[in-house]
């Protein structure tokens, strides 16, 4: 691979920030739901505005980072003009306007308040001991993917917290591509955005960003795994709280009389299908998940994801969580049961299916990196599930980071540095494309 980027420098850029503590928060209404997310948004917004970012924006109070860069090739000033959206999103010529995503929070699954990542240099091949003192430790017998990673940089936690790679090896990316092309201005492209979120973890990522100052045609997150995934098609995801209302009294003389709310809540969940949770379930085949489940006799809650490729399965298996509260209902009382579902996000295919053109050239810059792309399903959601229902197609692109959300997660210094050259030559092809008039 020719690669326009320095591994090491790549590498020192995502321990910088996976150094800062940026946990989002589950169930907070505001946004950003953590106040320590805006200290890595600070420390991005300097350095944008440190190598000559144009339209460098922090909102503050909202927890977006936003910058851009100027198209540098010809324009017909007449055919510009002519677009009709030529003022909002600031076009300097015919070229789409590329948008480049990559979220600064981190998920809470390990929770912990300091993040010490590592550099291990020329990785041996074998177990990787995270914490000595806990015990705690990694190998390719636990994560077969460590046996592709011999002879590679590899930046990994010190076993207490998650290492956040999630999505900071994607801004990663993005800030070294923006760092190349303001310092090599003579490689063609057209005009380039980038918008850092808040929350993505947590589901609301998107929920208060600016489409004046992310004004594009099109995007790209780069918030997928390891190298070679591209992924346009992902989960319709709905969350569903079930609120059970018992009835508590002595247990010596409860026949008949008392309805044990938690007794009532595993019932509840015996009424979804078995085998359709995430254990037994892959590719596109869709799941119930209790995330959480909490209460006393007198009341519970149980609190599920639900995830399905399939729009029409989608909708069957919420027909399916509302069925079960109807049929606990008619067995212990109107009102003891009460189930809301509330939609998150939808499958992206169908918004970028019309514009292949994003996969095709995703496709072809891997290939001329070396790397075999893989298109396969995103068992989750992204920033781009709901950029592409706004108007925004948005595919997910490869970071090279791995495990996420645990303990275990690392990061391939190689696979950084290929993702950012895949992003580079994205770009340079979209210098190319020209939008009708």
């Amino acid at each position: 691979m020719v690669s326009h980027f320095d591994k090491s420098e790549i590498a020192d850029r995502f321990i910088r920030y996976a150094g800062v503590y940026t946990q989002s928060k589950e169930g907070v209404a505001d946004t950003p739901s953590t106040a320590c997310q805006r200290d890595l948004a600070k420390l991005l917004y300097e350095e944008l505005k440190d190598m000559g970012a144009a339209e460098v924006f922090y909102d503050e109070d909202k927890c977006y980072v936003y910058a851009a860069i100027p198209g540098n090739i010809p324009a017909d000033k007449d055919k510009v003009a002519a677009l009709k959206d030529a003022g909002s999103k600031r076009r300097e010529n015919l070229a789409p306007v590329i948008g480049l995503i990559a979220h600064m929070d981190t998920s809470d699954a390990v929770d912990a308040k300091e993040i010490h990542p590592r550099r291990i240099d020329g990785y041996d091949g074998g177990e990787i001991i995270l914490n000595s003192e806990l015990d705690i430790r990694m190998n390719p017998e636990m994560f077969p993917d460590l046996a592709d990673k011999k002879g590679k940089t590899l930046i990994v936690s010190d076993g207490t917290s998650v290492l956040g790679g999630d999505d900071k090896a994607g801004v990663t990316q993005i800030m070294e591509v923006f760092s190349f092309f303001l310092a090599n201005p003579d490689i063609p492209h057209g005009t380039i955005r980038l918008m850092f979120t808040p929350d993505e973890e947590v589901g609301n990522g998107t929920m208060n960003f600016s489409r004046e100052h992310f004004a594009v045609d099109y995007a790209y997150t780069v918030d997928g795994g390891g190298a070679g995934e591209l992924e346009y098609e992902n989960f319709n995801a709905a969350g569903c709280s079930v609120v059970i209302k018992g009835q508590s009294t002595h247990p010596g003389s409860a026949k008949g009389v008392m309805k044990n709310a938690v007794l009532i809540g595993m019932e509840f969940n015996s009424l979804l299908p078995e085998k359709e949770t995430p254990f037994y379930t892959d590719g596109y085949e869709g799941f119930y998940h209790i995330t959480d489940m909490r209460g006393t006799c007198d009341e519970a809650e149980v609190n599920y994801i639900i995830r399905d490729h399939d729009r029409v399965k989608f909708e069957e298996r919420k027909k399916t969580v509302l069925e079960a509260a109807e049929e606990l209902n008619r067995k212990y009382g109107e009102g003891t049961v009460t189930a809301n579902v509330t939609d998150s996000y939808y499958n992206m295919a169908e918004k970028v299916k019309p514009h292949m053109h994003l996969i095709e050239n995703a496709k072809q810059a891997m290939l001329e990196v070396g790397i075999t792309p893989l298109v396969q399903p995103i068992r989750g959601g992204t920033d781009g599930c709901r950029l592409s229902y706004e108007g925004i197609p948005c595919p997910n692109l490869f970071t090279g980071a791995y495990n996420f959300h645990s303990r275990y997660e690392y990061v391939a210094a190689e696979e950084m540095e290929a993702g950012a050259e895949v992003l580079l030559r994205i770009l340079n092809k979209y210098a190319a494309y020209e939008l009708d008039t």
